[in-house]
């Protein structure tokens, strides 16, 4: 079955078709925009107009591949910007109109059991369980699990978000940073409540801030899936990569060749995120993973 899995994130709106199945997945197409839907709605409580227009551009050119690939299925996720806004409706009617089908807003568990079967279908038990974490614009997701997922927590520190709040210099002033560090800190406290973090034998880090930190610490001349994929990074290389990209200016971080330009100004704060959790967890290794709640989606969607 031909289906098409869209993840609209705070940050970003991607698109994967593929063709499924039974238990197998071959990707036709992968396609990434940066429209930073979640623009402002930490502080306002609203999707903005501008934000609402980028999405449905970008929206608007994904429905046109969808159909050009005649998929059978469509399933479109919305995380945690479109969770935290008031006018969520104005964006499920926009979707609906362009796209066909209405945006499925998940909760943080929904979220954090798609990113799981997404990342870890194709791994086997070598290694379990693992501990899975979703670093994304408005949230990080942490899953702990083997087979399937044992336990979940989704808290509000995400690289949009904690920008918004707190990484306003260039390069953030070392205040900023220990703000940002403290609200990782309480957001970790409340995964603890309900996620035995100590039962890690894997630690596998997600989507565009952990893969961005990955092909700084291999010196990637250009951004490499291949390479990234499934690439086991010693905790000591991604701790320096984080700070590294923390530290530098807006303008360096957009010349480094595997910098998506969408990510540049928020980069910083998804670095801080993954080392603080590498930090707190007291983690050997990181293995990375180009896997993730976009595959997690069209697995889904080829259900009966």
């Amino acid at each position: 079955m031909r289906v098409a899995a869209v993840d609209c994130g705070t940050n970003s709106i991607r698109l994967l078709v593929a063709d499924v199945n039974g238990s197998t997945k071959h990707d036709v197409h992968r396609e990434m925009r940066v429209v930073r839907l979640g623009e402002g709605v930490d502080r306002t409580g609203r999707l903005s107009e501008a934000a609402l227009a980028r999405t449905r551009e970008a929206l608007e050119h994904y429905a046109s591949v969808v159909h050009a690939l005649e998929c059978a299925r469509v399933r479109m996720v919305a995380t945690s910007a479109t969770r935290d806004a008031e006018n969520r409706e104005d964006f499920v009617a926009m979707v609906r109109d362009v796209l066909g089908v209405d945006p499925e807003v998940v909760t943080g568990d929904e979220e954090a059991a798609l990113s799981f079967d997404g990342a870890t279908r194709d791994l086997g038990q070598e290694g379990a369980p693992f501990l899975v974490a979703d670093i994304g614009g408005g949230s990080t997701e942490l899953v702990l699990g083997s087979t399937s997922v044992q336990a979940a927590r989704s808290v509000d520190v995400g690289c949009v978000r904690l920008t918004e709040r707190h990484l306003h210099d260039d390069p953030p002033t070392a205040a900023q940073v220990a703000a940002a560090e403290a609200d990782v800190d309480a957001a970790l406290a409340l995964v603890r409540e309900v996620v035995p973090v100590e039962q890690v034998r894997t630690f596998l880090g997600l989507a565009g801030s952990v893969t961005t930190v990955a092909a700084h610490a291999l010196g990637l001349a250009t951004y490499d899936s291949e390479a990234i994929h499934l690439a086991r990074l010693p905790a000591a290389d991604v701790a320096r990569a984080c700070t590294s990209l923390l530290e530098m200016s807006r303008a360096d971080r957009a010349m480094l060749p595997y910098m998506h330009p969408g990510r540049v100004d928020v980069i910083g704060a998804g670095a801080l995120v993954l080392r603080t959790l590498v930090d707190r967890l007291g983690l050997a290794e990181v293995v990375v993973s180009e896997a993730d709640i976009l595959d997690g989606i069209a697995w889904s969607a080829a259900r009966p």
